[in-house]
């Protein structure tokens, strides 16, 4: 079996969602005996964001040596993803979203073809039959009976991204108000761990 771990935020060792996506992976690690690990940090290897050169390239125009190898990187990580039975992912909210990076790489995941495809009903995904596990950190509280639920384009997007490509049931460990204090952020974060440690075997 084979585990797929993403990191996005830029906060390196200071990041909470990274810290919980490693506890997560660590779960795993040790209630599923032979697990194959692979990891990718999207801040140490970015992701060029797409642009007009690399539509015209899936549309068979030639592209230079520099593009080249960014379409070799964006197949390498498809092709990740779609050798993982689990993926866990790390993801902070920045500005009410995905960090930038996230969203390079959902671009090069969210494939017709591969990941899912159009038929007479409509889209279907090709992808239901992975895990995905999404550890997100939010700096305030955006649950559905606060002030500011209207602002969470994080968990909302991902919950979409996923389920277009099949994953209808991710999973979520959240850690929430990690700017009101620092009382908040240790609780949230303590919150968090927990729930990693509590997560049930693959």
């Amino acid at each position: 079996m084979k585990l797929l771990h993403i990191d996005s935020s830029v906060l390196g060792p200071h990041s909470i969602s990274r810290q919980v996506s490693a506890a997560i992976v660590e779960r795993l690690r040790q209630a599923t005996p032979g697990l194959e690990v692979g990891y990718r940090d999207l801040t140490l290897t970015p992701l060029a964001h797409l642009s007009g050169p690399h539509l015209a390239a899936a549309q068979g125009t030639a592209a230079d040596a520099a593009l080249q190898q960014d379409l070799a990187a964006g197949q390498a990580v498809l092709n990740e993803f779609l050798a993982a039975d689990i993926v866990v992912l790390g993801a902070p909210m920045y500005n009410f979203t995905i960090p930038s990076q996230l969203k390079a790489w959902i671009d090069r995941i969210l494939v017709a073809g591969k990941t899912f495809k159009y038929g007479p009903q409509g889209a279907e995904g090709l992808a239901g039959d992975k895990r995905v596990i999404v550890a997100i950190s939010r700096g305030g509280f955006y649950g559905a009976d606060t002030p500011a639920a209207v602002g969470e384009h994080l968990e909302t997007y991902l919950r979409w991204v996923f389920g277009f490509i099949g994953v209808t049931k991710p999973e979520f460990i959240s850690a929430d108000g990690i700017q009101v204090g620092p009382e908040h952020r240790e609780k949230a974060l303590a919150g968090a761990l927990q729930a990693a440690t509590n997560l049930h075997a693959a």
